[in-house]
């Protein structure tokens, strides 16, 4: 692509101590290009947008806009040259309202509301504190505080990782127009697909290096995967292929392990009702505002059921509070890794968190037991600790690898992943993917909220589908493609000839899989 440069960074490097986030990393954007920033987790992509942006300073290098060297080094600067970014986490501050976000980032709030809108968030209260609001619709926000400023570049951070398909349609809609009207986006995503539809050219950065900028076209995807992974284009795309497993059973007893029944909570989830068992992985699908962020807040005791019932092998529980879930060996895997984890601790410290985190562990700590543990958790997971002495400067995939690691150093058996591979790398999401089936054949049992339907059929056994706050239908993985799922996700009717059968807890569904 020719023409004059809007945004261009040369030679740009940025070490934390012994840590190389970048070494030589090189960027160039055209005015009205949708311009995409690839790489697998660690690559640099991050650290790059946050140089430009000014919240980190290089450590050398030199950025030019209009082709005039300007120094970006903090936030304040960057939107006064036009770069305003949407960070992979929300950038709101949780304890205060909507507007009083927008006051202080000068925000005008007219602007705002019409991009919230034109988002698909309508009917937004101002005066919500941010801390209720879903991790979609933060998202959203901050991508419409961004748009109301009228950036010349706008950077987002795996903007549409954390959306359900209708939501993410509409910011995709949004970067098009953007692009239109001559204004540039760099757009950081994990989702070839999208990068194909939307994208003018795509630069690849690999181990804080830019190895190359593809045009899109025929032929792009592969060269892209090749570039980002540095191996055979055949091997770096195969995702692992899922393995048939029978329908999960009860056991002797006739107790699931997990039994959901009637479930409401609040004014979004009115009526589901579950089986898992065992050894499964059970898919949940939904879009956004669905209840699915109701029914993980009540199986990990942050949500009060209004009605309904949730049994733990066989007996009914009541969790007043996450420890209370926690006790009964239920925990919590989040979709926004930044709640889950102490950012300014290491590697181990947030591993073995819970080893005094529990009442019953009070006391005299097993050093020994407790390094073991840890220490296998992060071999197994293959967690990178040259920068361990604090999290927060590990890549999005080896942070979101932590918040695994914690529950199998501690052994726990059942566990709710909200959206786990949310903004990680093909090479990380493989891991984690094998990670899960290894996990249920060893007889853990594992509920998956995924936004990307195509994980339900290399992960899950079988799926329920949400649509305004009730199940609507449970599918064996075997016929859980993508637009069975999304069908399912807007309410409308089965296209096989075989229509399903009523769903009822504890009964054989009519397409063979396990009892719902």
């Amino acid at each position: 692509m020719t023409g004059p440069l809007l945004l261009e960074a040369t030679g740009v490097s940025k070490n934390y101590g012994a840590v190389v986030a970048l070494r030589n990393a090189s960027l160039s954007v055209t005015p009205g290009e949708v311009h995409a920033l690839l790489g697998a987790n660690g690559a640099g992509k991050s650290t790059l947008v946050k140089i430009l942006t000014g919240a980190v300073r290089e450590s050398s290098g030199r950025i030019l806009i209009r082709g005039e060297a300007r120094e970006v080094h903090s936030p304040a600067q960057a939107r006064a040259a036009g770069l305003v970014p949407v960070y992979q986490d929300p950038a709101l501050i949780p304890d205060l309202d909507v507007a009083a976000n927008l006051r202080l980032t000068k925000t005008p709030a007219d602007p705002f509301r019409k991009w919230v809108e034109e988002l698909g968030v309508p009917d937004l209260d101002l005066s919500e504190t941010v801390r209720n609001i879903p991790l979609a619709v933060l998202r959203v926000l901050d991508l419409a505080r961004a748009l109301a400023i009228e950036p010349d570049v706008l950077l987002l951070d795996e903007m549409t990782a954390a959306l359900p398909a209708n939501l993410a349609e509409k910011v995709l809609d949004v970067v098009r127009r953007q692009s239109e009207t001559g204004r540039s986006v760099i757009f950081i995503s994990h989702r070839l697909l999208e990068v194909s539809s939307l994208c003018d050219r795509a630069t690849v950065l690999r181990d804080g290096e830019t190895v190359g900028v593809v045009t899109m076209g025929p032929g792009a995807q592969e060269e892209i995967v090749e570039l980002m992974l540095g191996a055979p284009v055949e091997k770096a795309q195969s995702l692992p292929k899922r393995d048939v497993r029978p329908a999960a059973d009860t056991r002797d007893d006739g107790a699931p392990r997990l039994r959901v029944s009637n479930l409401r909570v609040g004014t979004k989830l009115e009526d589901v009702s579950f089986d898992l068992h065992d050894g499964e992985i059970l898919g949940v699908v939904a879009l956004e505002g669905q209840g699915q962020d109701e029914l993980f807040g009540a199986l990990s005791g942050s949500r009060k059921p209004s009605g309904g019932s949730i049994a733990v092998d066989g007996k009914p529980v009541r969790f007043k509070h996450p420890s209370d879930a926690i006790a009964e060996g239920l925990v919590y895997v989040p979709g926004d890794r930044t709640s889950a984890l102490l950012m300014q601790r290491s590697v181990r410290e947030n591993i073995a968190l819970p080893f005094s985190a529990r009442p019953r562990a009070w006391g005299a700590i097993d050093n020994k037991m407790e390094r073991d543990r840890v220490g296998g958790a992060i071999e197994r997971l293959q967690i990178d600790t040259r920068a361990q002495s604090e999290v927060q400067r590990l890549s999005g995939g080896n942070q979101q690898k932590v918040t695994i690691a914690r529950w199998i150093a501690t052994g726990d058996r059942t566990i709710l992943c909200f959206d786990p591979t949310r903004g990680i790398d093909i090479r990380t999401k493989r891991e984690i993917y094998q990670l899960l089936r290894d996990l249920a054949a060893q007889g853990s049992s594992i509920l998956l909220y995924t936004s990307e339907l195509e994980e339900v059929q290399i992960v899950c056994d079988r799926a329920v589908v949400i649509f305004t706050g009730r199940v609507v239908d449970i599918l064996p993985a075997a016929i859980a493609d993508e637009p069975a799922l999304m069908r399912a996700a807007y309410g409308l009717p089965r296209t096989d000839k075989q229509a399903p059968a009523p769903i009822t807890v504890g009964e054989p569904s009519a397409d063979g899989g396990a009892a719902p």
